[in-house]
């Protein structure tokens, strides 16, 4: 007989839980069960970008049959990733003992072969993000489609082709050639001042931080094919308009995050200027130019390296010196726009920028604005992703304050639509909360929709698959009254999550209304100003409230808790307790939690206005179909 035991989310047999500060020890056990004549077990530790190493196991105690191993795991000096597991020496033989088949972390399993490794994060102890991020609501806007600020809705009109769509309220779309080439980009309007105009409407919905896509000169309606880094874009405005939404925002406690877009550039740019628009020698015009070693030529002038195979947006080489000097440099990109008032950037396709360049971008930031913020976009668990063969220090305190929590949404959008269990849900929260620095863990941008996803109420609706649909009918259709009644029920309970959940909720503008689309360019309609969803529009305003109100859902200590497998929980506890329990079932569920050790008598539930007794210590509770609770007990609830 073998039995062999390691739970990496128990202190019984990992301490501390998680991620570590370098410099700091991890105490690990395995136990054993067995009948087999032992002779020793050693732990298998592989950190970065070092050789494995096998290291014996010390005896910790033994009765009977079994025996408990342990070995302190010391860090030092050391930053990155450590790889671990387990091999037990018998008279008989090896056996192997390593994270379970799904890589998730907590309990393990045996294997004939060497395993799956544990995962543990050492990361620098210097980093801290700053508290009016990491407490903050989020609101994205894509400036285009929001609000035009001038008088009878004058569209500032540069002097380029463009399609102006006369109607706010028509469908957005991409007018193509032949070939699938966008040839004209449509318009609505949208502008700085628009957004300066609706901040009163931001400031009673909650939002404390705006992250605007990008807003600096481009061809597109997008903006990701920067033109010029030093100008905003005429259809929005100017350096004043800019510098005045961040003082006015400021007033109202809102502050202004950019779209960094750092990683390629647009071919119809100062920098490029492949089509000759701009009163500069472009790198695609000579070899001459100053520009031409930002950019990558396989053969000059029209074969280059481009993101995506997209020739419109040729890449640039981010550790070029005289790249990095007009980004990073003294009155570089990052210094002016955020000395005229940004608080802090998003960076496009973190994955596309050398850990060098995040590391440099970053010390430039906190140099010009310690209190600053740096976000990146990953779609994946940000502590162990590698890109080109790389694995990425996102997390280890060098580089970014948070990153787009895009496991987020996927986790709690298949579990509120039925394609996975609460446990399932469990399991997956489990493994960020691990793999992350608690720091980065709270301060994720939990997101929902995005200009690069469809709209939140197509994710929770049971939309027809667009894989399967025209353009034309993906720009069409609309929910029936009765199936987007059921996308609202579930968009509530995942909003509420958002808002209660470790981390910075973030909201794509219009969700929040129910604004309908599939991906881009149906994602991107215009704010139906006058035509909102008011039901919805008071949902929202009510969890964002009960989350600026109770900071115990910003900051409290979390705790998962997978009730059955359909009602999925998880408490957050500071001085005080907060309790949010989902029912994802078409029926009702009977729920029996005991939090004795708590010392609690009574729960208020935050969206019903309803007490619950406790007996002996144990919550005894019926959760509706599709139910949502947020409770806390009662000292809580009347602070």
């Amino acid at each position: 007989m073998m039995e062999i035991a390691h739970d990496s989310h128990s202190l019984d047999y990992r301490s501390p839980f998680g991620a570590v500060k370098s410099g700091d020890s991890v105490e690990l056990k395995l136990r054993l069960t067995t009948d087999r004549q032992m002779k020793a077990a050693y732990i298998v530790i592989n950190r970065d970008r070092e050789a494995e190493k096998l290291e014996k196991m010390s005896k910790i105690s033994a009765e009977g049959i079994e025996e408990v191993y342990g070995y302190e795991l010391y860090t030092s000096n050391f930053r990155g990733l450590v790889w671990y597991y387990f091999e037990v020496h018998t008279d008989e033989g090896v056996y192997y003992y390593g994270n379970s088949n799904d890589g998730l972390g907590g309990v393990g399993s045996m294997y004939i072969h060497s395993p799956k490794s544990y995962q543990i994060t050492v990361y620098s102890p210097d980093g801290t993000v700053p508290c009016w991020y990491r407490e903050g609501v989020i609101y994205q806007i894509f400036p285009d489609r929001f609000y035009n600020g001038n008088p009878g809705g004058k569209v500032n009109r540069p002097n380029r082709d463009m399609l102006l769509r006369a109607d706010w309220s028509e469908d957005p779309s991409y007018i193509k050639d032949e070939s699938g080439r966008v040839v004209y980009y449509d318009y609505f309007g949208g502008n700085l001042l628009g957004v300066i105009e609706k901040l009163d409407y931001l400031e009673d919905l909650g939002v404390s931080i705006i992250y605007l896509n990008p807003i600096f000169e481009a061809s597109s309606n997008h903006k990701y094919d920067t033109g010029d880094y030093m100008k905003i874009d005429k259809m929005f405005g100017d350096e004043e308009k800019f510098k005045t939404l961040c003082e006015k925002a400021r007033e109202r406690g809102i502050y202004i995050v950019l779209d960094g877009v750092f990683s390629h550039t647009g071919s119809d740019s100062i920098y490029f200027n492949k089509y000759g628009n701009y009163n500069s020698t472009g790198a695609y015009q000579s070899k001459d130019s100053k520009y031409y070693s930002w950019y990558r030529f396989k053969t000059h002038p029209d074969e280059y390296e481009s993101w995506w195979g997209i020739d419109v947006l040729p890449n640039v080489e981010e550790e070029n010196s005289s790249y990095k000097e007009f980004i990073l440099g003294d009155g570089g990109v990052i210094e002016k726009w955020t000395k005229l008032g940004a608080k802090g950037w998003r960076l496009d396709v973190a994955d596309e920028l050398p850990d060098s360049f995040i590391k440099s971008l970053r010390k430039k930031l906190k140099e010009v604005d310690e209190d600053s913020v740096l976000i990146g976009e990953v779609w994946e668990d940000s502590s162990n992703k590698i890109s080109y063969g790389e694995r990425r220090e996102y997390l280890l305190g060098e580089e970014l304050d948070s990153t787009m929590n895009y496991p987020f949404r996927d986790n709690f959008e298949r579990y509120i639509m039925g394609e996975i269990n609460s446990y399932e849900v469990h399991r997956n929260i489990m493994s960020l909360y691990e793999n992350y620095p608690k720091e980065y863990f709270y301060s994720a941008m939990n997101l929902i929709g995005t200009h690069d996803s469809e709209r939140a109420i197509y994710a929770f609706g049971r939309v027809p698959d667009p894989n399967h649909m025209t353009e034309a009918e993906r720009k069409e259709f609309r929910m029936t009254p009765e199936s987007r009644k059921d996308a609202i029920d579930h968009l509530k309970m995942a909003s509420l999550v958002q808002m209660t959940f470790p981390g910075v909720p973030s909201i794509y503008y219009g969700d929040e209304v129910g604004v309908e689309g599939y991906a881009d360019p149906h994602n991107r309609r215009t704010y139906p100003w006058g035509r909102e969803d008011e039901e919805l529009l008071s949902w929202y305003k009510k969890v964002i409230a009960i989350r600026k109100s109770h900071s115990v859902f910003r900051w409290g200590d979390f705790k998962s808790i997978p009730v059955n497998r359909h009602v999925y929980g998880y408490m957050r506890k500071n001085s005080s307790l907060g309790l949010v329990l989902l029912n994802r079932c078409e029926r009702s569920q009977q729920v029996e939690l005991d939090l004795s050790e708590y010392g609690i008598e009574r729960l208020k539930d935050l969206i019903e206005e309803k007490e619950y007794s406790l007996e002996d210590g144990v919550l005894k509770i019926e959760i509706c179909p599709r139910g949502r609770l947020v409770l806390l007990n009662e000292k809580q609830a009347h602070a």
